[in-house]
């Protein structure tokens, strides 16, 4: 008999085209847990629906923040779990119990963009904790479930601003402060103490942590971990030559996502590596959309819960890492997102230890191309974002019951 055939009353909060803000309906849901009130996430049901213990705050909540909700009855609650439960259909019941503890992974100081996650959580009014290399190094992630990074030049480049920043205020402080960070910290560069994070960050994910990462800190985290025995930055970065030959030395065993990449070691060329898909090879901006793959929510519910959305197509947005070339990726990886028939793949997820990893591409899903002093992005513009959804399933995801795994 299953388990959820006792429900007493609950709130039906759709996430399919009903839904008056999708964004905020996973505040809700995350408040919800924070009550110790039980909450299911209804895989492939009404675009990921949730059904929630009914709850008067929580009720009210909703009316407040504008998010569509249905108080229904024992036996309609029971009737929904059931179909969700039928073999016969691509849907499942994902149980989850408590909120996540989050940590956002920002630079101190002001810099010049803002950052998606960020908007997304305080638009939801999902709490989060700000950390930075310090914690990170005196083993603080400990204290969270889940990190998001964004941004962030993970090689000790300073994201490879130097040909038209490097003159700027915000970059020049920048540098400053890296570099004072790093000597307080016992590195004799930058870029030593980023790849001391990039470790760091990768222990936090085998011992069961949950890692979700944008724009440049997807490829410039695996770059990293791939030359911790080899110095690939510039003088004008850490003072002095990269080592010869330094792609011979790459370390591709190291890395989470991404294997045989070639180093873009101009130091003038705002790119990385090849692993970053260029804006030539993407064409119209018209054109530009991804496809989420349809999981199988019983047997994969783990990317099924990830791709949870009122729409199947989404359309894409650029960063400094704005997708990722396929051939590049390990076989081991599960692509959740692509442009169809290219090689360009814009989602992805995988596991290392016990926890996993997601990497997005593109620096803001609300703004096709997000220039450096930009204004950001007002989400109550935006309240059925099908890109921004995406964030927030990787947001609720860590809160989801862990299944054994079958021997």
């Amino acid at each position: 008999m299953s388990s959820f055939l006792f429900a007493q009353g609950k709130l039906l909060i759709p996430m399919d085209f009903s839904q008056s803000d999708h964004l905020k309906a996973y505040g809700i849901t995350f408040l919800a847990l924070t009550k110790s009130l039980k909450a299911d996430w209804l895989l492939n049901y009404k675009g990921g629906s949730f059904l929630i213990d009914n709850d008067n705050d929580i009720a009210t909540q909703c009316r407040v923040e504008g998010v569509s909700m249905e108080i229904i009855s024992t036996a309609q609650a029971n009737e929904i779990y059931s179909i969700v439960q039928s073999e016969d259909q691509n849907t499942e019941v994902m149980r989850l119990e408590k909120p996540p503890k989050i940590a956002v992974y920002v630079p101190p100081g002001l810099m010049p963009w803002d950052d998606a996650v960020t908007l997304a959580l305080e638009y939801a009014k999902i709490p989060y904790t700000k950390v930075w290399n310090e914690e990170i190094l005196n083993g603080k992630l400990g204290e969270y479930d889940w990190i998001h990074l964004h941004h962030e030049d993970f090689t000790g480049q300073y994201g490879k601003f130097f040909a038209n920043y490097s003159n700027a205020q915000w970059y020049v402080e920048q540098q400053i402060r890296y570099e004072a960070d790093s000597k307080r910290l016992g590195y004799n560069k930058v870029s030593e103490m980023m790849k001391a994070v990039a470790v760091s960050i990768q222990g936090f994910v085998a011992k069961g942590g949950f890692l979700f990462a944008m724009c440049s800190a997807t490829d410039s985290y695996d770059i990293a971990l791939s030359a911790q025995n080899v110095d690939i930055c510039d003088k004008m970065y850490d003072g002095d030559a990269p080592d010869a030959d330094v792609q011979s030395k790459l370390s591709f065993s190291n890395t989470l996502a991404f294997e045989n990449f070639k180093l873009e070691m101009n130091p003038y060329f705002y790119e990385y590596s090849d692993i970053d898909i260029q804006p030539a090879e993407i064409g119209s901006q018209d054109n530009d959309y991804f496809a989420l793959f349809n999981f199988s929510a019983k047997y994969d519910p783990v990317p099924t819960m990830l791709t949870q959305n009122h729409v199947n197509l989404v359309k894409g947005f650029m960063g400094q890492t704005t997708m990722f070339r396929k051939e590049l990726i390990k076989k081991s990886i599960i692509i959740m997102g692509e442009r169809a028939g290219t090689n360009q793949v814009k989602y992805l997820h995988g596991n290392f230890g016990r926890g996993t990893f997601t990497f997005y591409g593109g620096h803001d899903p609300e703004d096709y191309q997000h220039l450096v002093g930009a204004p950001p992005t007002e989400l109550s513009l935006h309240k059925n974002s099908p890109g921004y959804r995406l964030i927030l399933n990787n947001v609720l995801f860590p809160a989801a019951k862990k299944k054994k795994q079958k021997t």
